[in-house]
């Protein structure tokens, strides 16, 4: 279980193995976990909420002038200055990461608005000061260089990719040690249910082990066992 930061979604208290097995075992939906070694990069790991999404693309000198010059929007500062509480700001840094996509500062602000997690394929910067909030944060590295050196955010809460992942705004993220798992949003309630179901069988082939019984016996729960486990549950 976990003590998900900030969190109003069905899917409160799971964790990513869990839901990413059902996913895959129970709906037959293969890549929704993170990779490309998108990981907790402070203490504060574990976190559920639903995606704000920011794209970025590669800089250029005549975009990054026309948002200071504010002919163009900066969507990389509104996904920061706008993000809800229980948002997770989610940037699709193209897994480029000798840049990073935000620092401290940036982090502050979306930890002000009660924002549930910053999660990226890049790299962020900083470390020290990110290390005293309490927001988890999972990227792709550390890097000190400067978000303007090779990035551009371009959109705001449209469909990305992050990690390997297509994430759309709206979907729920749940984060703990193992890493980053994307849930649809239309299928919230029903990955909730089969999720808290196999963390009880899984509880009650656990407890069987440690009686002593055999793998071949309690995992998976054969037929004697499987019908205790349902009368339990009844």
């Amino acid at each position: 279980m976990t003590d998900d930061r900030r969190d109003n979604t069905l899917l409160s208290g799971l964790t990513a193995g869990t839901i990413d097995y059902v996913l895959e075992t129970r709906l037959g939906l293969h890549g929704h976990f993170m990779s490309g070694q998108v990981r907790p990069v402070t203490s504060a790991t574990r976190f559920c909420g639903r995606a704000r999404t920011l794209r970025t693309l590669p800089t250029r000198p005549d975009v990054v002038e026309a948002q200071r010059a504010g002919r163009m929007t900066n969507a990389h500062r509104l996904a920061i200055d706008e993000i809800g509480a229980g948002e997770v700001l989610v940037i699709d840094a193209r897994a480029v990461r000798d840049a990073a996509v935000c620092g401290d500062v940036l982090a502050s602000r979306v930890e002000a608005l009660d924002g549930a997690a910053i999660v990226t394929d890049g790299s962020v910067r900083d470390l020290p000061g990110l290390s005293k909030l309490d927001l988890p944060i999972f990227a792709g590295g550390v890097h000190a260089a400067l978000f303007g050196n090779r990035h551009v955010g371009i959109d705001v809460n449209l469909p990305i990719a992050c990690g390997g992942v297509l994430v759309m705004p709206g979907d729920i993220l749940v984060g703990d040690e193992e890493g980053v798992v994307v849930v649809p949003a239309h299928l919230e309630q029903q990955v909730a249910d089969l999720a808290r179901a196999q963390d009880d069988m899984d509880s009650f082939s656990l407890q069987k082990i440690r009686e002593g019984h055999s793998l071949r016996r309690a995992f998976p729960l054969d037929s004697e066992f499987r019908a205790e486990f349902d009368r339990s549950r009844q």
